[in-house]
């Protein structure tokens, strides 16, 4: 029986670093660039265990296609050109600990995942040929379909539902309550798809969805709550209290389990890489998530009576405060102190703004609330509120240079992948806060500022739907999914067509 099986990126730790024991296998095809082969921190370079180069050609690391990518290297584990390396490694994990090395940056959607699951057994499929199927039946048929894209369903994919649901507010505060409405149908919509997907997917694929909650961006896991309680602050303003109500209690019983419960899972864990180099973008949202309630309970706390709303809010507003510095002490360290590739850099990083910026909104909400309700004097919140919008104000320059830093300077192509919609809420949510902000203090230039920046979400939300949209159609089932030409790419690990942009929200 397999021991352990780990994957790890060459770049991260060497043995010393993350102290697990076991073999050190390079799985990768191309040898890395940048490491040195004498003393390189491995033990074997099994190279023919690798996809192949026509399926990675074919791949192009998007991971859209990772479901039919997986179910094809499957098939390619058990041919004659894969078999005796296959099989080395299975000796190898026999015997002890295997930890698996690629150049990757996205593990989770590369070749070593699908590798670590065929060798502990995990998949029972390997068999099946790859080829064509007729619709409705097979890999390329709408339930297989369904089926693979619950299995993969991204922890972060209800990023698309606060993104939507805060560029309705956006709308809703600029009195474009027709548009807002159809962006509040569509932000539903998707909750109502998403959420059950979520259970489908911890009921059936259990096993996957832990290894999510134990990875590096485990924090991806608080868009439930967030966007649930995003959903409760625009539809409380309509006067539904009680549909409000309902998604609070969702929104604030999830920020409660899994506020704790991802620290301490992180924390408690034996079978995660430690490595400073896996802090990310998505680690903001530990700070969102107690944000978005604070929103929430004050927004509902206008609409009723009673202490416990204010308080509610009051409190998750200096929880997340707390949190946001906390993190953002941890994110600017990794930043500045470790190297940052290009391909490596995600969208996710904009959260870093829009944390501030619901951080300042959900303060806003707090001065608004009735004399007598709140544990804090309102000055204090106020001129919180000011620092933290001026200091989200001054990040915005810098992620953009950024941006061209990634695309322009580096040509990593910008194409449509999840991490859009980490794009999307920032926006949103700054555009929200300076309106509010701007008529809380009786400042009529950040008013105005504030409504042009909701028009400018609305077009950033526009471009980012649409190109989803392309991207689903391009690759539905029936149509001869990645039937068209090959990918450009350049065979050395590292290189932007072999790393993909990060996929997490």
């Amino acid at each position: 029986m397999a021991k352990q099986i780990s994957c790890r990126g060459i770049y991260e730790q060497t043995p010393s670093e993350d102290g697990q024991a076991g073999e050190r296998v390079l799985v990768d095809r191309v040898w890395p660039e940048g490491v040195r082969r004498q003393g390189a921190p491995l033990d074997h370079w099994v190279r023919d265990v690798a996809p192949s180069v026509e399926l990675e050609r074919w791949y192009g690391h998007d991971p859209l296609r990772f479901d039919e990518f997986r179910r094809r290297y499957l098939a390619e584990l058990g041919d004659q050109e894969h078999r005796q390396a296959a099989a080395r490694l299975r000796d190898l994990a026999e015997r002890g600990g295997l930890i698996l090395l690629s150049a990757g940056q996205d593990l989770a959607h590369s070749h070593t995942a699908v590798l670590a699951e065929w060798l502990t057994g995990g998949d029972r499929r390997v068999s099946e040929p790859p080829g064509p199927r007729p619709a409705g039946s097979g890999p390329y048929g709408y339930r297989a379909a369904a089926s693979a894209a619950v299995a993969d369903l991204n922890a972060g994919s209800l990023a698309f539902v606060m993104g939507t649901a805060i560029v309705s507010t956006a709308l809703y505060v600029n009195g474009a309550g027709t548009v807002s409405a159809v962006l509040l149908w569509t932000a539903l919509a998707g909750f109502a798809v998403l959420v059950p997907a979520y259970g489908w997917r911890l009921l059936r694929h259990r096993q996957r969805f832990v290894a999510d909650l134990l990875g590096p961006r485990a924090f991806a896991f608080l868009t439930l709550a967030i966007s649930s309680n995003v959903l409760a602050a625009r539809i409380a303003p309509d006067g539904h209290i009680a549909v409000a109500g309902a998604f609070l209690a969702f929104g604030a019983l999830g920020w409660l389990l899994l506020d704790y419960g991802i620290p301490l899972a992180l924390i408690t864990t034996l079978k995660r890489g430690p490595s400073f180099d896996q802090v990310n973008g998505t680690w903001f949202l530990w700070a969102v998530g107690s944000e978005s309630v604070a929103v929430a309970a004050a927004a509902s706390a206008r609409m009723t009576s009673g202490p416990v709303l204010p308080a509610l809010a009051v409190v998750c507003w200096s929880v997340g405060l707390l949190q946001y510095l906390l993190t953002a002490a941890i994110v600017l360290a990794r930043l500045l102190a470790r190297p940052v590739r290009a391909e490596g850099l995600m969208t996710s990083v904009w959260i870093f703004m829009g944390a501030a910026a619901i951080c300042v909104l959900a303060g806003v909400r707090l001065i608004s609330l009735p004399p007598g309700t709140l544990l804090l004097t309102r000055p204090v919140i106020a001129g919180s509120s000011v620092v933290l919008w001026a200091f989200s104000t001054w990040l915005v320059p810098l992620l953009l240079a950024l941006g061209v830093w990634r695309h322009a300077l580096r040509r990593i192509p910008l194409r449509y992948d999840l991490g859009w919609w980490n794009l999307v809420f920032p926006i949103g949510m700054y555009a929200v806060t300076t309106h509010e902000l701007g008529r809380a203090t009786g400042t009529s230039w950040m008013t105005t500022l504030g409504r042009w920046e909701g028009w400018v979400a609305a077009v950033v939300w526009a471009v980012a739907f649409v190109a989803m949209v392309a991207t689903m159609l391009r690759h539905r089932p029936g149509t001869g999914r990645g039937a068209g030409p090959p990918a450009r790419r350049r065979d050395r690990p590292g290189s932007p067509s072999t790393t993909p942009p990060g996929t997490q929200p």
